[in-house]
């Protein structure tokens, strides 16, 4: 029988002094020259959408890790930014919110989320210790000497530190192109000159409306002998994926000149007997 779930699609004025007296006049006094205010190691506003932003450490004011924070060991807690908004992954619910970045200062709004329940009470409260360390005003200090990092600290002291690993985008060199492929629920053995055995995903383009709607006619299953990044495909579950096809610059002779990256899963059923 089949199911069918869907999944919606939501930052001296310094006062002259008098003339000293002539007569009497206390020596000078050296004073340290006034410190500059930090800045960021990069440009945070550059940076910052660059990279997939994964979290690598955590302490409190005293020093002592944050250990609510690393619910997860194999999928760090993620921050995503793009275009004014943040987006967190990897918690039991996705979530996100509006930023704005000044000087040395991250301000995050009010984080919204999805609605979902984990049976796991130490990811079910991810969300909850994720999101009332990320609202609000922190400071903000970004580098990429080598290997990119964002330091930011709450106005209570926490210090949450990030490894960022670079978005399809940084790794492509600019945007990919929207499309929608629907991947039947069995692969189909398909010939490789390296891959003996290969079994292909069966998939075919899905095109939308503006307001969501299937149009058009969609045409066969053909096999897929690229791989989709972040898509693993389960037997007998058919899904419709919204993906970003990038076109891969002087790519081996042996490989495809398109790569594509998974966004998110649009429809899924079980197509199982």
């Amino acid at each position: 029988m089949k199911r069918l779930l869907l999944l919606a699609l939501p930052l001296a004025l310094a006062g002259c002094p008098k003339p000293a007296e002539q007569t009497d006049a206390p020596a000078p006094v050296a004073t340290a020259a006034p410190e500059a205010p930090a800045t960021p190691s990069a440009d945070a506003a550059t940076l910052l959408p660059q990279y997939h932003w994964q979290l690598m450490n955590a302490t409190d004011a005293q020093g002592k890790r944050i250990d609510a924070l690393f619910a997860r060991a194999d999928k760090p807690l993620q921050l995503d930014f793009k275009d004014g908004r943040l987006g967190v992954a990897n918690t039991c619910n996705r979530m996100g919110g509006t930023y704005t970045l000044s000087d040395t200062s991250l301000t995050i709004g009010r984080l919204t989320s999805t609605m979902m329940a984990c049976t796991d009470n130490a990811l079910m409260a991810l969300d909850q210790e994720a999101g009332k360390r990320l609202e609000g005003t922190l400071k903000i200090a970004a580098s990429q000497d080598g290997v990119a990092q964002l330091k930011l600290t709450t106005a209570t002291g926490d210090t949450l530190v990030f490894a960022g690993n670079p978005t399809a985008e940084t790794r492509y060199g600019g945007p990919g192109e929207r499309v929608f492929l629907e991947v039947a629920a069995e692969t189909q053995p398909c010939s490789h000159p390296l891959i003996p055995d290969k079994q292909c995903l069966q998939v075919r383009e899905i095109t939308y409306d503006d307001k969501g709607l299937k149009v058009g006619t969609p045409g066969e299953f053909q096999p897929f002998h690229d791989s989709i990044e972040g898509y693993t495909h389960q037997p007998g579950i058919r899904n419709v994926l919204r993906v970003d096809r990038y076109t891969v610059k002087n790519p081996p002779a042996d490989a495809s000149p398109q790569a594509y990256v998974l966004d998110m899963v649009v429809e899924s059923a079980n197509e199982t007997p």
